[in-house]
């Protein structure tokens, strides 16, 4: 590598996973580039078409960016398409439980775990996999994930309830990997002195999951397998690509 350069290692995911290799390619830029800069470095070459990127987000290391952003040597950037609503854990663990796991939710164990005396509502959102999807029957789903970054956004989903909604305490936990139908893909428990404000909690969590943590899945129909279609990212976010 010159002296004059910097490398970052480019990941992709979802429907657009087979962009970069799954362990991600590294790129020499020139220092001082930013974010825009590698993307139409990437689209002069070949590599990823301008109209993907549209709908695409850019995170760096773990954080959405945007097209400004300045690139450090050794910087992690990912190229999110929209999401399917660090180490992932196959253990939910202590309180405040946030995680992603590989095994079937244990979502009595959890509710459980949530519960105090001073709650006068729970409110829970239990995500089941149905049978069919717009009339394709479905066979399975397979889950992946950022997974660094879901966590994070996860973490900052819980604060972000805590604070807004006066909940108590909040448990997010969400399975990776495959999931036949009638299992839970996704748990949200949200414990709060009221029920309204619970109930606010709960939606606002899983509208806004997702659309904002990166978790995608493929669906597996009777015949044939696409990539779910995610839902669009925020404005705020959305279209950092380009």
């Amino acid at each position: 590598m010159s002296s004059s350069s910097i490398r970052v290692r480019l990941l992709s995911f979802g429907s657009l996973k087979t962009v970069f290799p799954a362990d991600g390619a590294w790129r020499e830029l020139d220092p001082g580039e930013c974010v825009a800069g590698l993307l139409a470095k990437l689209c002069r070459e070949g590599t990823i078409a301008e109209v993907v990127l549209r709908s695409a987000a850019i995170a760096v290391n773990h954080a959405y960016a945007s097209p400004d952003q300045t690139l450090n040597d050794g910087d992690e950037i990912a190229i999110l398409p929209p999401v399917s609503g660090g180490t992932a854990s196959d253990d939910p663990g202590p309180r405040p439980c946030i995680a992603l796991v590989r095994e079937p939710i244990d979502a009595a164990a959890i509710v459980g775990a949530i519960k105090a005396g001073t709650d006068g509502a729970v409110c829970i959102f239990d995500g089941i996999v149905r049978d069919n999807t717009r009339g394709r029957m479905t066979l399975h789903l397979d889950y992946e994930a950022y997974e660094e970054m879901a966590l994070k956004q996860m973490h900052l989903l819980r604060s972000e309830a805590i604070e807004h909604f006066g909940m108590r305490e909040v448990a997010i936990v969400h399975r990776l990997g495959r999931l036949m139908v009638g299992e839970t893909s996704i748990l949200i428990v949200v414990a709060s002195a009221h029920r309204g404000a619970a109930f606010d909690a709960c939606r606002w969590l899983i509208d806004t999951l997702k659309k904002t943590v990166p978790i995608w899945k493929k669906e597996q129909f009777v015949d044939g397998a696409v990539w779910a279609d995610g839902e669009p990212f925020p404005e705020d976010i959305a279209g950092n690509g380009r």
